[in-house]
């Protein structure tokens, strides 16, 4: 890969590199520096009015 093309993504020795291919032929390029996992704790959860957690069930917009 092109030392310019590592730049525009930040791409370091050992980083993941996603490659895909859209239906116009043209190539996007990713570069994958976290896991879902180093995501984890990164939101708070949400609390009601009454400052009390919500439950699955009043977050179901569908119920």
């Amino acid at each position: 890969m092109p030392a310019e093309i590592r730049a525009l993504v930040d791409a370091k020795p050992g980083t993941r590199l996603v490659w895909s291919a859209m239906p116009d032929g043209t190539i996007i390029v990713r570069a994958k520096t976290k896991s879902i996992l180093d995501m984890a704790g990164m939101l708070k959860a949400p609390k009601s009015k009454n400052g009390k957690h919500v439950s699955v069930d009043d977050m179901n917009p569908w119920r």
